[in-house]
């Protein structure tokens, strides 16, 4: 069983106004959970490369990587990049511009915190040396050295499909038909090389915990500010108001 795109967009408004309504705390508390769940996936991708980055061991990692936005949906968090569909029950006027704004600014701390967090743990827990070190400290180092024009594509490309991996597992009334639907284009995303903020909120950290060459301001000007950017446009931006205009008649 599925449902139309129309019935996905009223959907999605619902979640947005549901999603606007949740207290402060709770949207810290859940964009912890979030930021530690889409970071199981960063861990998992750099064992799957650690001994050499081919096309197979990044496939592997990429096929992985998907269980992250797994949990995030069907577990109950709040991701920021996902939080970004918020903009369809904007442009329906279901919530405000402060009540957007609110969950966006809270979830996204919440993102960070929980993302630094668990670097901070995985660094610490035994798991990463030789091939493991060298992995998460060249990746970390190759995000925060990226031209920021190029930061800003690669995070618009990424929210698009991370949007449309939310958008399309609401089309699905069966949990399997959810799974697939998630598992998909985010792995399609990690595979190409596209960039995800609150990924990065764990990759750039955990290379810097194990000694990577990347300071904090490149940490976060270097990088998560052009990707941020990135990702509002794609996911906030283009897909919403393509969808809005189309099926929100």
């Amino acid at each position: 069983m599925t449902n139309s795109p129309k019935e996905i967009l009223k959907i999605w408004i619902n979640n947005g106004k549901n999603k606007a309504a949740l207290p402060g705390y709770k949207m810290i508390l859940l964009g912890i959970l979030a930021g530690m769940f889409i970071g199981f996936g960063c861990h998992v991708f750099v064992l799957a490369t650690a001994s050499e980055v081919t096309a197979v061991s990044k496939l592997i990692g990429a096929a992985l990587f998907p269980v992250g936005l797994m949990m995030v949906i069907f577990c109950g968090a709040e991701l920021f990049t996902g939080n970004n569909l918020m903009t369809l029950a904007l442009m329906k006027k279901e919530i405000t511009w402060q009540g957007m704004l609110k969950n966006w600014g809270l979830v996204y701390l919440g993102n960070l915190i929980g993302s630094v967090l668990l670097a901070f743990l995985l660094a610490k827990s035994g798991l990463y040396a030789g091939d493991a070190v060298n992995r998460a400290a060249a990746v970390a180092a190759s995000k925060a050295s990226m031209p920021f024009a190029d930061a800003v594509i690669r995070g618009i490309l990424c929210n698009i499909l991370v949007v449309l991996a939310c958008w399309f597992q609401a089309g699905s009334k069966e949990m399997s038909g959810k799974i697939l639907a998630v598992w998909f284009p985010i792995m399609l995303f990690v595979f190409a090389g596209f960039e995800h903020s609150v990924a990065n909120m764990t990759y750039i950290p955990l290379g810097m915990f194990l000694g990577a060459d990347v300071s904090l301001g490149s940490f976060l000007l270097g990088n998560l500010l052009p990707v941020t950017l990135g990702n509002l446009i794609g996911g906030a931006l283009f897909i919403p108001a393509v969808y809005t205009l189309v099926y929100g008649k």
